[in-house]
């Protein structure tokens, strides 16, 4: 049995029909392990000691009673839990880098999924840029004189923020440019780091496909077909589902991709490709999608990633 630290966001507040977090902590605590939760604003750091109030918790799939809390207690992170799972939803900001910072100084001794240090190192709209060979034409910029550019290099464009997460300010600009000045003003008054730029990619309307890796295997995918008016496919945002299969092209992306994920301890990642062939991120801070996946496929992905997880536990001795 392991004793098992969730960061992650209110459990009252998910949808527990298709969050992944949820599906990890049954299938945790099917394979018998001891669940606690707390908030990563509740972290604390002190001589070396990384301590949280957490709260033992039940889950069941139960909608409306689908958890339960037992006393709070004060648990050390570093010697009484065996594995953390660093699982509360972006914005990837200053709070979010701080609690990498406070798990990075316990991940010698407690297992921290995904490692701290390197999801820090891996923001999902720029680490991606290490595989550019597979990604459409990028800039990243704040500047509209260079926005212009390539959007009369490129016709039709997509603007989106560099740390933006489930589908939200993302923007299609046409070939005659109306609003692009204004989008990037709003941009950099709205942010401080630049904006990602790409080059519009018609097969979004084909839908974009989420594929998990678990310990740089393919664990399974789905495609995420955009809404109505959309060219947006995440499923925050209207998106709906779909059973795929890999390209050729995605799996040669998997393999070029797989080795390193499991070198960095990035044990629980999903990437996001367009048109069956165009990366466009890496998510490693929560991704999600295993619950389509599994509904799909009749696999499941979350006694993989345990396993995973288990296997690497193990291996500290």
């Amino acid at each position: 049995m392991l004793t098992v630290a969730v960061q992650m966001d209110p459990l009252d507040s998910i949808n527990i029909a298709g969050d992944s977090t949820f599906a990890l902590m049954l299938s945790a605590q099917a394979r018998g392990h001891k669940l606690f939760h707390y908030a990563p604003e509740d972290l604390n750091y002190s001589a070396g000691r990384v301590w949280t109030k957490a709260h033992p918790v039940t889950v069941q799939r139960v909608e409306g009673n689908h958890f339960r809390f037992g006393e709070p207690v004060s648990l050390d992170l570093g010697d009484e839990a065996d594995v953390v799972l660093m699982r509360q939803d972006p914005p990837f900001d200053l709070g979010y880098i701080t609690a990498t910072h406070l798990l990075e100084r316990i991940a010698d001794r407690t297992l921290v999924v995904n490692d701290p240090a390197q999801v820090r190192n891996a923001p999902e709209k720029v680490w991606v840029l290490d595989f550019a060979q597979f990604m459409p034409p990028t800039l990243v910029t704040r500047s509209v004189e260079e926005a212009k550019a390539f959007l009369a290099e490129h016709g039709e464009i997509v603007v989106k923020p560099l740390h933006g997460n489930g589908g939200k300010a993302i923007f299609k600009i046409g070939r005659d440019g109306a609003n692009l000045s204004s989008l990037i003003e709003v941009f950099n008054t709205a942010y401080r780091e630049p904006h990602m730029v790409q080059a519009f990619l018609p097969d979004i309307a084909k839908g974009d496909k989420r594929i998990v890796l678990v310990d740089g295997a393919v664990a399974g995918a789905i495609n995420r077909l955009p809404g109505e008016g959309e060219i947006r496919s995440n499923l925050a945002v209207g998106g709906s589902a779909a059973k795929t299969e890999l390209t050729d092209r995605e799996k040669e992306i998997c393999a070029v991709l797989g080795p390193e994920l499991k070198k960095r301890g990035l044990l629980f990642v999903g990437i996001d490709v367009i048109g069956g062939q165009w990366l466009t991120e890496i998510n490693v801070t929560s991704p999600t999608g295993i619950v389509a996946i599994d509904r799909f496929n009749g696999t499941d992905t979350g006694a993989m990633i345990w396993a995973a997880i288990e296997a690497r536990v193990a291996a500290r001795g």
